[in-house]
């Protein structure tokens, strides 16, 4: 039976066809020559109930693995603030079409002048959700038959809003460790070519070479080099050619408690390797685990920092706009050493 996963845009409802062809994924150099983890289509569907956090935190959650940030968490990631030094993680908005996404719209509204006093305004507009602009997936983004997380019915997605699992349940914001897994230092290139996917062995590798582990609670962010890569390469089929996630890493991160996961692109491989899952790991993350994703980051200037203090782990701060019934929101998530 084809599967669906349907993601919401602003107000409209995109539904894309799982279906996705079985792809090879390049091993690092420093690895062995022990073949890569494979994942089926049914192991994936099996994840969806075993890696599940339906119910852990109460039939009525909608926090999902935020529940993971707790105050005691939040006060230890405080204390990572040593210079006082700050670095976005957001991409200048892209007011122009790129990647298949809407770009980004800008009017400045000119108000009247009255003697030596004037003054503008502007308006904004942008369907953020794609692979251009800085955002956030709320846990009401992606649903599984009929199901977002926690159980609640995608009948609760209306053109209006959604009933639950809101960005608005987010509305006082993320605050925790962060580590930026930087995969262009590891493998030892400037970005990852596309399709080269990332396993759980490469996870556990960053961990080693940068001398932090991943604990719950945390924020873990995976840099690829999607940025520069664009800028050497230039644009490209994102999703036929794109370096991420493999699907392999799920287990790893239920056991490790991450509470939200980023990436620089849309966090899976593409393609996924795995038949009738397009986004695999995004399906998953959301609905099972219950984990909200921060997509489209630009990593540059906090890996040239990390890499500048030997130093791979940070507060994090995230504040999405409160729009009740929202499906996510454009962010700009702040680094902190």
């Amino acid at each position: 039976m084809a599967l669906r996963w349907f993601v919401t845009f602003s107000g409209s409802i995109l539904v894309l066809s799982c279906l996705a062809i079985l792809a090879t994924a390049e091993a690092p150099a420093e690895s062995s020559a022990k073949a890569p983890p494979e994942v089926t289509t049914a192991d994936v569907e099996r994840m969806i109930t075993t890696l599940s956090n339906w119910g852990r935190w109460g039939k009525d959650d909608e926090l999902g693995t935020l529940n993971l940030i707790t105050p005691k968490t939040r006060r230890k990631a405080a204390k990572l603030v040593k210079d006082g030094v700050s670095i976005s993680m957001a991409h200048d908005v892209v007011k122009v079409r790129m990647d298949d996404s809407s770009p980004f719209e800008h009017e400045v509204m000119l108000g009247e002048n009255s003697g030596d006093v004037g003054g503008a305004g502007d308006r904004y507009a942008v369907q953020y959700h794609g692979f251009t602009h800085t955002h956030i997936d709320a846990l009401c983004h992606i649903f599984y038959k009929g199901r977002m997380y926690n159980g609640f019915s995608a009948d609760l997605v209306k053109k209006t809003g959604v009933g639950k699992l809101s960005i608005n349940r987010i509305k006082n914001g993320i605050f925790t460790r962060a580590i930026l897994m930087d995969m262009p230092a590891l493998f030892g290139v400037r970005y990852l070519e596309g399709k080269q996917a990332i396993y759980p062995k490469h996870l556990e590798a960053w961990e080693k070479k940068a001398g932090v582990k991943v604990k719950a609670g945390d924020a873990l962010l995976i840099h690829t080099g999607r940025w520069t890569r664009r800028k050497v390469a230039g644009e490209w089929k994102i999703m036929q050619d794109s370096a991420g996630l493999h699907a392999s890493c799920l287990p790893w991160l239920k056991k490790r408690d991450v509470a939200i996961i980023g990436s620089d692109l849309a966090l899976d491989v593409m393609p996924s390797g795995v038949d009738k899952f397009v986004l695999p790991v995004h399906c998953v993350v959301i609905v099972s685990m219950g984990m909200c994703i921060l997509d489209v980051l630009d990593f540059r200037a906090i890996a040239e920092e990390c890499r500048k203090r030997k130093r791979w782990e940070f507060l994090l701060t995230v504040s999405p706009l409160a729009v009740e019934g929202g499906t996510g929101s454009p962010i700009n998530p702040i680094g902190t050493f």
